[in-house]
């Protein structure tokens, strides 16, 4: 078995490095469009090479512009022609034998003085636990370059094999608002992860940060305040995604289960005050960050069905609703309301495929 994921790298390029990516991204794009364009008024899918391509760039970044033309040609002759994607955001992609990289440059071959030169660009791999070094020393598939905000990343996709753990230990994790996520282990080890009352204190300050600029109509500025909040998001999701795979590694926890999210927005514990967070947070990004991590470690995910999963008592199964952050059954079991979401989730009937979107 082996997943696919994609590590993000920080490029610096000089002035002129990043005038000559900025060109070839638009180029590669419109190569793609023109190419598509071709294909759909053919009905045929393209017999061109590289050779037949006059622009500047490089003959592998052509190629790999030809491929990717025909990967959206038949998307579009899927549906028949009626949705044909026209690409606008601007990127330029490297196959995996035309690039290579060190612990502080990423080479690849660019147009400089209308040829073909490899140039080492500056890079940052280094992340907070060197994971990313680590984790490049497998397989690699396709450097993607891309432009946002005026800084540059580097995309790396990279194949890593993964091996099942063989154990039978399950783990449920409760995700949520108030408290991010909550985890037990069937020999009963807890953890709760993350700090709701802070997300919540920090997306109200972007909310009034963007009214504020609203009020004068600082479009650019508002753009950017959301960026710096998904931003901010992502990394509170990497954060408590990494601890609960750590909790379940430090536990040998060989399944880690999680709730089926189609319905968790209309199944969520919420009020008026919790409203903007529900419907703002990516609990589906949650999940897949602790899949990705998981299956890495050999961790098994699976889904299931969330039903009266926060109602039902672990002890007796009667249905009872909690009163503020506390659940109390009358046969006398007593704990924190999210606690008993994650120990039902445990044992909840798994769902096949993955989960929904949320």
């Amino acid at each position: 078995m082996s997943q696919t994921i994609t590590i993000k790298v920080k490029l610096i390029p000089t002035k002129e490095q990043a005038s000559i990516l900025s060109e070839m991204s638009k180029t590669y794009i419109s190569v793609i469009n023109t190419l598509v364009s071709e294909m759909v008024d053919e009905k045929k899918s393209t017999k061109k090479s590289s050779k037949d391509i006059s622009v500047s760039l490089p003959s592998a970044v052509k190629n790999q512009a030809i491929k990717d033309a025909k990967s959206v040609f038949k998307k579009g002759k899927k549906s028949k022609y009626k949705v044909i994607p026209i690409l606008k955001k601007t990127v330029c992609v490297w196959n995996n034998q035309n690039y290579s990289f060190d612990s502080t440059h990423i080479s690849m071959p660019i147009m400089m003085d209308g040829k073909a030169k490899k140039i080492p660009i500056r890079a940052l791999f280094m992340d907070k636990d060197n994971r990313n070094m680590d984790l490049l020393k497998h397989k690699l598939g396709t450097l993607r370059i891309t432009k946002k905000a005026n800084k540059w990343m580097a995309q790396i996709s990279v194949t890593i094999p993964t091996v099942q753990g063989t154990g039978l230990k399950v783990m449920g994790v409760d995700l949520g608002l108030k408290v991010p996520a909550v985890a037990v282990t069937d020999d009963e080890k807890v953890r709760f992860f993350g700090n709701g009352r802070q997300n919540k204190y920090v997306k109200r300050k972007f909310r009034s940060e963007r009214k504020a600029l609203g009020k004068r109509k600082k479009l650019n500025a508002i753009r950017n305040s959301k960026d710096k909040e998904q931003r901010w998001m992502k990394d509170q999701d990497h954060q408590v995604s990494r601890a609960i795979v750590n909790f379940a590694k430090d536990h040998r926890v060989s399944v880690i289960r999680l709730e089926q999210l189609a319905n968790i927005r209309q199944t969520a514990r919420t009020s008026r005050k919790n409203e903007k967070n529900l419907h703002s947070w990516s609990f589906y990004r949650l999940s897949q960050f602790i899949e990705y991590k998981a299956n890495l470690e050999g961790i098994k995910v699976e889904y299931v069905n969330p039903a009266y999963t926060s109602q039902t008592c672990p002890t007796c199964f009667e249905k009872n609703k909690a009163q503020d952050r506390k659940y109390t059954c009358k046969c006398g079991f007593k704990k924190h309301r999210d606690l008993v979401g994650a120990m039902n989730i445990r044992y909840a009937p798994v769902i096949d495929g993955n989960s929904q979107s949320a």
